[in-house]
């Protein structure tokens, strides 16, 4: 198998768990109801953003690059708050 080939597999593969987290966060808001974003959606945030990341630095795409590392900070920063208030709710029981 071609190296390349295998960098457009990651790609994919990092688009298609990005823009699974728009269907899981559709599906638990159409359950609730209401709008509802799962922690899952960060999760799948995460792991296709530096999928995608990888692949954009592979191909020496500043504007891919920057892109998402900025989104990733973001992606981090929101899992840090839902497990941060996680851990103080469990602390006050």
């Amino acid at each position: 198998m071609k190296i390349d080939t295998i960098w457009l597999g990651i790609g994919f593969l990092g688009q298609g768990i990005f823009s699974a987290r728009f269907i899981v966060q559709w599906i638990y808001s159409e359950r609730a109801r209401r709008s509802v974003i799962p922690v899952i959606f960060w999760y799948l945030s995460l792991g296709g953003g530096f999928c995608l990341l990888f692949y954009a630095i592979h191909r020496r795409d500043p504007v891919f690059i920057l892109g998402q590392s900025f989104g990733i900070l973001i992606y981090l920063r929101n899992l840090y708050f839902i497990h941060k208030n996680t851990e103080k709710d469990e602390t006050s029981l």
